[in-house]
């Protein structure tokens, strides 16, 4: 185990909380899932140790069975607090509502050894304002998972004000120990790396198909079967060397005053938002998700994504 971390508490029982502690249990740390909520538990209980492929059940080729001892040994499911008395490293991933974090790392930061590094699953939130309730900040730090975190292997290691190096070291070795992928970002930035990226393509994707440029299918189209594979190979920086930077210069000059740059939420987000429609959990948002659709679309994402990362990067 990297820096002598054994024990990693994982707070939050839902989707991602439950195939983090699946994850970290198969790489033979011996994990605590907590949550508040004994129903939460039960749940992701059944999620984990369900050995079909239906809905968001955790496949075993997805995880890698057998990498590092029994699954069922190492996890321990618990509401009580007293679990982080033993932590050595502990993985917010509850409720994304800063006033419910600071409560949450106000407590929990004092009951866990000096020594525990302690991270948060955040995709937005502040890190810095986040460090306001953490006892001895300097151990505090941003660990975003993409979901599904045991198929997706992308951890985004982010430093808070007062996080030191240190701490930020540790969280990359651990995650790579779990053969992950994880990049760093040195100053903390609203969006991080992931979603400033994913909100700058929706942004212009809402805008020209509000223009009628093209349909929401054809613009989905466009990521699934081109520059999807091209960017699941090559990052923006080589696909730019390989094309030709006066290409791109020249393309840049014209191209980038046509860009939507608008600074409000689009209208279009804006209307579905207001209406309920919130995609997949509502049944319905770009698309219409009713008739068992909700199911089929995320077991053919989990399967699709399986492949491709297979493919690309063998048994993580």
């Amino acid at each position: 185990m990297v820096h002598k971390i054994q024990n990693v508490v994982i707070a939050g029982a839902g989707i991602m909380g439950a195939s983090i502690a699946r994850l970290f249990a198969s790489f033979q740390y011996r994990v605590t899932l907590y949550d508040i909520s004994r129903e939460a538990l039960d749940k992701s209980r059944e999620l984990i140790f369900a050995d079909n492929e239906q809905g968001t059940g955790m496949a075993k080729e997805a995880l890698a069975e057998g990498k590092g001892g029994k699954v069922r040994e190492n996890i321990v499911f618990s509401s009580d607090k007293e679990c982080f008395g033993q932590a050595d490293f502990v993985i917010e991933a509850i409720v994304e509502k800063m006033e419910i974090k600071h409560r949450f790392f106000e407590e929990i930061s004092r009951l866990v050894p000096e020594r525990a590094v302690l991270t948060s699953n955040t995709s937005g939130l502040s890190l810095t304002e986040i460090a306001k309730a953490v006892h001895l900040p300097e151990r505090f730090c941003g660990m975003h998972w993409l979901n599904p975190p045991h198929i997706c292997p992308l951890i985004e290691v982010i430093k808070g004000q007062r996080t030191r190096q240190e701490t930020a070291d540790i969280v990359f070795d651990v995650a790579r120990d779990i053969r992950r992928y994880p990049v760093r970002l040195q100053k903390e930035v609203p969006g991080f790396l992931i979603n400033r990226f994913q909100f700058a393509i929706l942004r212009e994707a809402m805008a020209l198909a509000e223009e009628g440029v093209a349909s929401r299918e054809d613009i989905d189209n466009v990521f699934k079967y081109g520059l999807g594979l091209r960017y699941a190979c090559l990052g923006p920086f080589e696909i730019a060397d390989l094309g030709g930077l006066d290409t791109f210069y020249h393309i840049a000059d014209y191209l980038f005053r046509d860009l939507s740059d608008a600074k409000e939420v689009h209208r279009m987000l804006a209307n579905l938002y207001r209406k309920g429609d919130f995609g997949v959990k509502s049944g319905k948002g770009f698309y219409d998700y009713g008739n068992g659709r909700d199911r089929a679309v995320i077991h053919k994402r989990d399967m699709d994504f399986q492949k491709v990362s297979k493919c690309l990067y063998g048994e993580l």
